[in-house]
């Protein structure tokens, strides 16, 4: 039988750089996106916040707001909740700035970079209900 050792001591995943446009240039160099990985006490977080329950009991889920959320809380760089960059796109909050900065092709390649840092395959369906049932 095993020691604890590996669980007390797991290997941390590192942030990663993501280049989803060519339009962000600065020194004539594409700057990359930074993303770090979500946590299931995040994830689980954030199906609570988009999972509404009617009058009558029936739970609705916002997939595409709890997608949007989650891809922006895993960006680390840019800072999407700087003041000066969301004035500069003129919106509030960080889901918001992202969807205002990247064009739809973009944005899919970043959600998708966040999935598949955070251990999640392209269907997170199952992984939703597995944590509203918990």
């Amino acid at each position: 039988m095993s020691s604890l050792n590996a669980f007390l001591h797991p290997i941390q995943i590192e942030n990663k750089e993501v280049i989803v446009s060519n339009r962000f240039v600065e020194d004539g160099k594409i700057v990359p996106f930074v993303i770090r990985p979500i946590t299931q006490e995040e994830n689980k977080g954030l199906i609570k916040k988009h999972t509404r329950r009617d009058k009558k009991g029936v739970e609705t889920f916002d997939r595409a707001e709890y997608v949007q959320a989650m891809t922006a809380c895993a960006v680390v760089f840019p800072n999407l909740a700087n003041a000066e960059l969301q004035k500069a796109y003129g919106v509030l909050g960080e889901s918001a700035l992202l969807q205002k900065m990247l064009y739809v092709g973009e944005y899919a390649e970043l959600a998708q970079a966040v999935q598949d840092l955070s251990g999640l395959d392209s269907d997170i369906n199952e992984d939703i209900e597995e944590a509203k049932n918990e």
